[in-house]
């Protein structure tokens, strides 16, 4: 099978770039040279959690769902294909407006760049099914990563079916960087495996305190393994790769966004056995993972803070509105793993958007189409709307129809050669 024009050779010597063999000389296997190649580029073409994708994958297989998108015809046709398979009703519409936002990113080049790109920094991808693949993802379902780029240590990787994520705010006072070494360092001496999303705060202590006690600790970032982020955690970053493992579902040169950090929470509350939620303000992103913990049916915490401190009214929040455990010390945080499950419901208040992490505070909430596009923009640069839509991984009406709200918003501004981001 070709995929892009390339013939069975280079794809197989792009495959094991990510994928060394064991026994050099025997080279990869063309049928999972194929599958590697594959999800590779769906990792390029489609943005994280897109379920329609994981519907096609799942149906067709990576390599044939790839073909079929890159063949020219009418999505009918491709939905008649997938139909015989067993697929939701109006998956056809659905996979119409799917082809419209892969389309702008169908380009052997940027796969091509991203295969190279992770060689030369030794990221692998893993597939489903590989030993060092945590398999707790695979119950976000049509939502779980095609495929996840990491670099690190295998048993690192490995170990997340025993592992606990700790998260909580990136402006961490100093209490809560103190229950948060106390808290990582217990675990790790109990045996578990400590994740989380490598940010200022909370994420960087619960990291640095599990490198310290010689455990292993895992970090998933909302851009390529090949981009540190924050750039202030490079160094940290680099230790965890020496001694844990740095996750993504995105290629390697992919930048974070915010849209992509809201993905990426999910990967840390489905691989993880349980989430604790250390130290949060009212509307944290940390929320955003302990909902999807809670969705997903994972035992959830969350410690408590002084009732005066803005920077706990988060855990409390869980706590006395979403059923949270409230946990104090590490021995308290094991023992959520195991025969405790904290059902929520799903309408959670980190799953929206508003204050400083989606819409304007005043200004009501964006759209999840607005907020890709917001973060596609550029404040100096313009950029057309099919580059937008390029970015965002958008189809291009979506796009127009993002940027019309935030012309409205006054947080995007059409100039002769493009969109900018309003200067605020």
């Amino acid at each position: 099978m070709t995929l892009f024009g390339l013939d069975e050779a280079a794809v197989a010597g792009l495959a094991e770039g990510v994928r060394p063999s064991h026994a050099p000389r025997a080279g990869m296997e063309p049928g999972l040279a194929g599958e590697v190649f594959a999800r590779a580029a769906w990792t390029c073409i489609a943005e994280p959690g897109d379920g329609t994708a994981g519907v096609l994958v799942d149906r067709l297989g990576a390599g044939p769902a790839l073909a079929a998108v890159l063949e020219p015809g009418s999505p009918g046709r491709l939905a008649a294909r997938v139909g015989a398979t067993g697929v939701p009703e109006g998956f056809a519409e659905e996979l119409g407006q799917a082809l419209q936002r892969w389309r702008p990113r169908l380009s052997a080049g940027e796969v091509t760049r991203c295969l190279q790109q992770a060689a030369r920094v030794g990221a692998r991808l893993a597939l489903p099914g590989d030993e060092v693949w945590p398999a707790g993802v695979d119950d976000l379902g049509r939502n779980a990563p095609l495929a996840l780029w990491w670099r690190g240590t295998a048993p690192a990787l490995a170990s997340l079916a025993n592992s606990i994520a700790l998260v909580g705010a990136r402006a961490a006072t100093g209490y809560g960087e103190h229950v948060a070494i106390e808290s990582s360092a217990g675990l790790v001496d109990r045996g578990f495996t400590i994740v989380s999303g490598a940010a200022y705060g909370i994420d960087g202590m619960a990291h640095r305190a599990a490198l310290a006690s010689s455990g292993f600790t895992v970090a998933f970032l909302a851009g390529g393994v090949d981009r540190f982020y924050p750039s202030g955690h490079d160094a940290l970053l680099g230790r965890i790769v020496a001694a844990g493992a740095v996750v993504s579902e995105l290629p390697c040169g992919a930048a974070p966004t915010k849209w992509r950090f809201l993905q990426r929470n999910r990967l840390i509350a489905a691989s993880s056995a349980a989430t604790i939620v250390l130290e949060a303000g009212w509307r944290s992103g940390s929320l955003n993972t302990a909902g999807h913990a809670a969705a997903l049916g994972r035992p959830l915490g969350a410690v408590p803070g002084p009732v005066t401190s803005p920077t706990s009214a988060g855990c409390h929040r869980l706590i006395r509105e979403y059923d949270a455990v409230c946990v104090t010390t590490a021995a308290e945080m094991a023992e959520l793993v195991g025969d405790r499950v904290v059902q929520v419901p799903l309408d959670f208040p980190g799953d929206r958007e508003t204050g400083t992490r989606g819409g304007a505070p005043g200004r009501g909430e964006r759209t999840s189409d607005q907020i890709r596009v917001f973060d596609a923009l550029s404040a100096r640069s313009p950029r057309t709307v099919h580059d937008v839509a390029r970015r965002a991984g958008l189809s291009v009406a979506a796009v127009q129809g993002a940027l019309g709200g935030l012309d409205l918003e006054g947080a995007a501004r059409e100039r002769e050669t493009g969109w900018v981001r309003a200067s605020t």
